[in-house]
């Protein structure tokens, strides 16, 4: 991985530095702690009966006459414990359903719960529930978006009149004038396949019920421990919120994936409230396969009109989702369409705009959220339109996509879509990527070998506050994040944050930050998440939120308690609080200093050197609620190029560039493997990944022997050019980017092989890009 970086910034002490993450000291010595790693007395263990049917009533399950007493739940012992689960959103448009915790009367997708073993251990647990016999009278099953539309596709969920979760639409702008000025017009149907969010570790929860106080804990891999606490609460019964503490410890990966309230979760706290002792659960891969939430699977139809002189006067689109079986809790399965709509313009600017989003329930996995959430789709639409009218206007692509982008000082701007951009240098961007990937151009290569170049240009909107998640209808409204910095009398520095890291390096990042303010080393700080009985609320890590808002929070907590610590050196020094510089770990005065350990003891323990109207302690709880809630906007340009093998369709990535602007970075070492592993996901949406199903809603790809994910055959050096644009609305001119790697790689290589193509007539309609459908495309 090769790295470039240009800054309008000189970078202050640790900010700006690319530190080694502290979190990893613990992982490279093999002392992580995992929820499969916590070891309780007395605790069993929790296997799942799934369904083995996409859609069926259910009957009685026959349990065997061996099976110890206690061992078998089926949903009649979960009656008076739990309610269904009922996503919502605030839309009129929106059609809520309710998920059983544990199917009841029907099931309506394989790998759907339909009963919980309990055993000693997993392996006896699995046992006993392979020989349950649940009894299943099959239903037809809905297995494509289209089909859920068909008047003969039968409602999935009681009292609904068709399988619509959602179906919103709007127009902006005169849009028939603009159709008529245009003298070219372009449409694609395109598709996009489903795929999961497959981290490294998968989902477990850990439940125990103390009699004694009354609290029920849980820990779980999860990326937003307080939201699942809150939820939790709503769907228990006989248990208040503040009775439940949910533990998020080590996280190995999530992707989004593990940002949902799953039915596990909720049957395992309810077991636990019945029983003496421990549950545990650890999700299978299989299990994950078909239980864990699906994302993608697009179906699209988009339009161009042009004029012949490459301006872009007017966009129509299309988005039809399929959303699963059930409403995921809380983004709902609504947030892939509605997103993909919203953020489709990108950094292009034009007139007139049309758009419609539909979301369908069928017979599959539940639809979340995962890295991207809709962008992914909306970029590969966008960006796949703006090639082929560059091609049918006869324009360079590069040249037609910097005719219509945004320019700098528009910002900050309002898309066409209602999206205020804070700020950005698109131009800037698109540029550099050309320049790097076209050097030295394609170059020869044998008769049997096509070689394309492609782009994929995005916006990605992160740490979007308040304003942004209400226009939405989100039941939580994300506004604001959490920090607590406590400095204890020798001086140590120890920061709580609502936010929870799962390999994003956030335990180092806002460890720089803090030591920037606190004027201490960041290997000092110690930085503490994940547990809702430690840390302040927060609403976790989701949206690329985490570095803005926590590092907002910190930011404030540390310049209150700096200005603390500067009051009681000043005391002790005889000058002025501001006169006072916090560096090196110590409190400098213009005659003197103090070292930080000494000031924290004076706030604990020698209160007769304390001023009178300063409090003892040093402890500083701070809510950072961003002035302008709209978002901050990271931009990118991913470039491909690629060889395509003539004779069998295979596709192989010569070289990877990606031009980023996500503001102010705080640790360019983790921005480059944020950015570089969420490249290897979109390579993996590009060209490989996908889940599919029968005709009867069984799905084939399980293992994954058969669900393939990119490995180091698929992979290549991702160069990654740096630019700085900071953002006028956070406190770092920061900007999110922990989705933005995953955006642009299938518009990108699907464009690339378009373009290598194009002199065969054939151009990519669908991700991934499969070698049989290139051969098959390409023979005469």
């Amino acid at each position: 991985m090769d790295s470039h970086h240009d800054s309008n910034l000189s970078n202050s002490s640790q900010v700006g530095q690319p530190f080694t993450r502290l979190e990893d000291r613990r992982h490279l010595a093999g002392q992580g702690g995992f929820v499969a790693d916590l070891r309780l007395p007395g605790i069993r263990d929790v296997a799942f009966l799934r369904s083995s049917m996409a859609h069926a009533r259910l009957g009685p399950i026959a349990v065997p006459a061996d099976a110890p007493a206690g061992a078998v739940w089926t949903a009649e012992a979960f009656h008076g414990l739990v309610k269904p689960i009922r996503a919502v959103l605030d839309r009129p448009a929106y059609r809520p359903s309710d998920q059983p915790v544990m199917a009841e009367g029907t099931v309506r997708h394989v790998g759907e719960i339909v009963a919980a073993v309990l055993a000693d251990n997993r392996a006896l647990a699995e046992d006993l529930a392979e020989r349950l016999e649940p009894a299943y009278d099959p239903l037809p099953a809905i297995t494509d978006p289209e089909q859920a539309l068909l008047p003969e596709s039968a409602p999935l969920h009681p009292g609904w009149a068709d399988n619509v979760y959602m179906t919103m639409g709007r127009t902006t702008g005169d849009f028939d004038a603009m159709v008529a000025r245009a003298d070219v017009h372009v449409t694609r149907h395109l598709r996009m396949e489903r795929v999961a969010a497959m981290p490294l570790e998968t989902r477990g929860c850990v439940a125990r019920f103390d009699r004694g106080s009354g609290v029920l804990t849980l820990w779980i891999a999860t990326q937003r421990p307080h939201l699942i606490r809150t939820m939790l609460a709503e769907q228990l019964t006989g248990i208040e919120e503040r009775d439940i503490r949910v533990i998020a410890p080590d996280v190995g990966g999530g992707f989004g994936g593990k940002s949902n309230l799953y039915p596990e979760e909720i049957l395992l706290a309810a077991m636990a409230m019945r029983l003496p002792h421990p549950v545990r659960w650890i999700e299978d891969r299989w299990e994950h396969m078909v239980s864990a939430s699906h994302s993608r699977q697009h179906v699209q139809t988009i339009t161009a009109h042009a004029t012949k002189e490459g301006e872009l006067l007017a966009v129509d689109v299309r988005f039809l989702v399929d959303g699963g079986a059930y409403a995921m809790r809380t983004s709902t399965p609504a947030v892939e369409a509605n997103m993909a709509s919203s953020v489709l313009p990108g950094p292009y600017k034009f007139q007139a705009y049309r758009f419609e989003a539909t979301t369908v329930a069928t017979n599959k996995t539940p639809v979340g959220p995962f890295r991207g959430v809709g962008r992914p789709a909306a970029v590969f639409a966008m960006e796949r339109i703006m090639e082929e009218t560059a091609a049918a206007i006869g324009m360079d692509p590069v040249e037609f996509r910097l005719r219509n982008m945004i320019q700098p000082e528009e910002h900050p701007f309002t898309t066409i879509s209602g999206l205020v951009y804070d700020s950005g240098d698109y131009p800037s961007l698109l540029t550099k990527a050309a320049q790097s990937i076209r050097a030295p151009g394609k170059g020869d290569a044998p008769a049997n070998i096509a070689i394309g170049i492609g782009f994929g240009c995005y916006t990605e909107q992160t740490a979007h506050g308040a304003q942004e998640w209400h226009r939405r209808g989100s039941p939580f409204v994300y506004g604001f994040e959490a920090a607590r910095v406590r400095i204890d009398p020798s001086g140590g520095v120890l920061v709580s944050t609502g936010i929870q890291s799962h390999g994003q390096g956030l335990e180092t990042s806002l460890a720089q930050i803090a030591g920037d303010v606190l004027g201490v080393s960041y290997d000092r700080v110690r930085v503490v998440h994940g547990d809702t009985e430690l840390c302040p609320y927060g609403m976790g890590t989701v949206a690329s939120r985490s570095l803005v808002m926590a590092g907002g929070a910190v930011e404030g907590a540390c310049q209150r308690l700096a200005a603390k610590i500067r009051r009681i050196a000043a005391h002790n020094l005889d000058c002025a609080a501001d006169d006072v510089l916090l560096a090196g770990g110590e409190a400098q005065g213009p005659g003197g200093s103090i070292p930080l350990d000494a000031v924290a003891r004076i706030a604990y323990l020698e209160l007769q050197k304390l001023p009178l109207d300063v409090e003892p302690a040093l402890d500083i709880l701070y809510c950072y609620r961003p002035p302008v809630e709209t978002g901050a906007y990271s931009s990118g340009v991913h470039a491909a190029k690629v060889a395509v093998d003539l004779d069998s369709g295979h596709v192989k990535i010569l070289d990877f560039v990606v031009a980023e602007d996500c503001g102010r970075v705080i640790n360019p070492l983790i921005v480059d493997g944020q950015i570089a592993g969420g490249v290897a996901q979109g390579i993996g949406q590009a060209l490989l990944e996908e889940f599919q199903y029968d005709d009867q809603g069984q799905p084939t790809k399980v293992t994954l022997a058969d669900y393939l994910v990119p490995g180091a055959p698929e992979l290549v050096n991702v160069r990654i050019i740096h630019q700085e644009t900071l953002s006028p609305f956070t406190v770092h001119g920061a900007k999110g980017l922990g989705e933005g790697g995953a955006i642009g790689p299938p518009a990108a290589v699907a464009n690339a092989v378009s373009d290598a193509l194009r002199q065969f007539g054939v151009d990519v309609r669908r991700v991934p890009i499969r070698p049989e459908d290139l051969w098959e495309a390409l023979r005469p």
